[in-house]
C-alpha cells in the first residue's frame, strides 16, 4: 500500500525551494511545507494529465517537453510556458552538441587505435552560459540591465 506521503514531491525539496525565496531569518512552519508540497504536487498532476491527453488524443503513448509546454500554455500558464520553451530550446541545443562532440571523439578514438594501438578517452568540455541571479530578482530584469 503506497502512503499518503509518498504520493508528494519529497518535502525537503520542497522545503529548500521556500526558503531560497524566503530572506534568511524566515521560518517556514511544517504545516505550511505540507500545504506547499501538496499544491505543487497537484499543479504538477494538473499540467502532466492536460499533456497526457493531447498525447492520447494524437494516438502517443510518450509525451515529450513540447506537450508539457503546450499544456502550461493552454491551460492559462502561458509566462511558464514560455520559459519552459526557451529552457527546453537551449537544453536540446546543448544535447545535440553533446552529441556531435561524442561522434567525433569517438572517431579520433578509433583513428588513435588504429594508428597507435591505444584508446585513450579525451576529456569533453561544453561551457553553459549561466545567469546568477540574487533572491528576489527574475531574470528578465537582469536582460534589460545589459
Amino acid at each position: 500500500m503506497v502512503e499518503e506521503q509518498d504520493k508528494f514531491l519529497p518535502i525537503a525539496n520542497v522545503g529548500r525551494i521556500m526558503k531560497y525565496i524566503l530572506p534568511r531569518n524566515a521560518k517556514i512552519s511544517k504545516e505550511a511545507k505540507e500545504r506547499m508540497q501538496e499544491c505543487v504536487t497537484e499543479f504538477i498532476s494538473f499540467v502532466t494529465s492536460e499533456a497526457s491527453d493531447k498525447c492520447h488524443k494524437e494516438n502517443r503513448k510518450t509525451g515529450n517537453g513540447d506537450d508539457l509546454c503546450w499544456a502550461l500554455s493552454s491551460l492559462g500558464f502561458d509566462n511558464y510556458s514560455e520559459v519552459m520553451l526557451r529552457y527546453l530550446h537551449k537544453f536540446r541545443e546543448f544535447e545535440r552538441q553533446k552529441s556531435e562532440q561524442n561522434k567525433a571523439s569517438s572517431s579520433e578514438e578509433k583513428d588513435e587505435v588504429m594508428s597507435y594501438g591505444l584508446s585513450l578517452k579525451p576529456e569533453t568540455f561544453v561551457p553553459i552560459d549561466f545567469e546568477i541571479l540574487n533572491k528576489g530578482e527574475n531574470s528578465s530584469a537582469n536582460r534589460s540591465k545589459r
